[in-house]
């Protein structure tokens, strides 16, 4: 077991099922020893996803909430993927969408529920990543938040 697979036991945390394709892409494209992961809401399991608006409907510690399970669907999908977290060498980017009000101003520190994530899983040094947070006015189904990543991988396959 890896330090990533230890860092969410010991944390206590699931992973969600798998997560259902939403149309016509491939949820991790791979160029020399970049990842990039498609775009992942804040999946639950069975269907559903955490819904709402920043602004009007949720505040700022509900969408880092929705975040944060925005971070583990795409760890779900990472380990999917690699079949575990142990070539994930780094974070690299993280974009971030926030369906947000056009008043609400608060969107890195919505982000901040995923950042925080990665750092627990990762560490500060691979879990940190450059990041962006914007504001949209609506995302697929209603969902919070929206995140698509870049990561460095270990080209040897492990396990």
């Amino acid at each position: 077991m890896n330090n990533a697979e230890e860092q969410l036991i010991a944390q206590g945390l699931t992973l969600p099922e798998s997560i259902p394709l939403g149309g016509l892409y491939k949820p991790v494209v791979i160029a020399g020893n970049l990842a990039y992961i498609s775009g992942h809401g804040p999946y639950l399991g069975n269907g559903k996803y955490m819904t709402g608006r920043l602004g009007y409907d949720l505040d700022v510690a509900a969408g880092q909430a929705a975040a944060r399970q925005t971070g583990l669907a795409l760890l779900r999908t990472m380990k999917d993927h690699f079949k575990d977290l142990s070539r994930v060498k780094r974070i690299i980017k993280a974009l971030g969408f926030v369906n947000s009000t056009e008043h609400f101003s608060q969107q890195p520190q919505v982000m901040n529920g995923f950042s925080e994530l990665m750092r627990d899983i990762f560490g500060e040094e691979s879990g940190v990543s450059a990041r962006s947070a914007i504001g949209t006015n609506v995302l697929p189904g209603n969902i919070s938040v929206e995140i698509e990543l870049i990561i460095e991988i270990d080209l040897e396959e492990t396990g």
